[in-house]
C-alpha cells in the first residue's frame, strides 16, 4: 500500500475562487447599481430642466481636480501593494497600503474642504440634494475602504498574508479600484459635463 502524499493544507481562501472574492463581485454589483441610480436621477432632472438647472455653471476645479489626481495616485500604490505581496515584498506591500491610507485619508479631507467650499447646501434644491447625496455615499465608501485598507496593514504586519495567502489584500485593492472608478464618472458628472453642457 502507497502513501498519498499531500500539500499543505490551505487556510483561508486562495485567488479568486474564494467566497470573499465572489462575495466582493456582489458587492460592487449592488453598489455600482445604487450609484447607477443616484446618477440617473441628476441626468433625469438635467434633461427635464436644462442647464439652468445648474447652481453655478462651471464649478471650480480648485479642490476637486487635485482630490481625483490623489485618488487615482492611491489605485497605484493599492496596486504596487498587491504586486508586492504576491511576489513576497511584505515591507513593499506594507510601504503600498500605508501610502493608500494616507492618500485616501487626503481626498476625505479635502472633500470636505469642498463641501464646505460650495454655495449651495443640501436643502437648497435638488441640485444640491443630489449633489450632497451622491458625493456623500461616496465618502462613506472611501472611509469604509480606509478602514479594510488599515485592518489588511496589519494583517500584513503580523505575518497573515505572504506571496500565496494573498485574498484580503486583493479584495480590498478591488474595491478601492472601485472607490476610485465611481469617484472618476462622479467627478464627470458633477465637475466636467456642465462644462460642455
Amino acid at each position: 500500500m502507497s502513501a498519498v502524499v499531500a500539500g499543505p493544507v490551505p487556510i483561508g481562501g486562495v485567488g479568486r475562487r474564494s467566497m470573499g472574492w465572489w462575495g466582493l463581485v456582489a458587492l460592487i454589483a449592488t453598489e455600482g447599481a445604487l450609484f447607477a441610480y443616484l446618477l440617473f436621477a441628476y441626468y433625469y432632472l438635467l434633461v427635464q430642466f436644462g442647464p439652468s438647472w445648474f447652481p453655478e455653471h462651471a464649478p471650480p476645479l480648485k479642490l476637486a481636480l487635485p482630490n481625483t489626481v490623489i485618488l487615482l495616485i492611491s489605485s497605484g500604490t493599492i496596486a504596487w501593494a498587491e504586486k508586492s505581496i504576491r511576489a513576497g515584498a511584505r515591507g513593499a506591500a506594507l510601504g503600498g497600503l500605508a501610502l493608500t491610507f494616507l492618500l485616501g485619508l487626503a481626498f476625505l479631507i479635502v472633500q470636505i474642504f469642498e463641501w464646505k467650499a460650495k454655495p449651495y447646501t443640501m436643502r437648497s434644491g435638488s441640485y444640491g440634494s443630489l449633489y450632497y447625496t451622491i458625493t456623500g455615499f461616496h465618502m462613506a465608501h472611501v472611509a469604509a475602504g480606509l478602514v479594510a485598507i488599515l485592518l489588511i496593514f496589519f494583517w500584513c504586519l503580523s505575518g497573515y498574508l505572504d506571496a500565496r495567502r494573498n485574498v484580503p489584500l486583493l479584495i480590498g485593492a478591488a474595491y478601492w479600484h472601485f472607490v476610485d472608478v465611481v469617484w472618476l464618472t462622479v467627478f464627470f458628472t458633477f465637475y466636467l459635463m456642465p462644462r460642455f453642457w
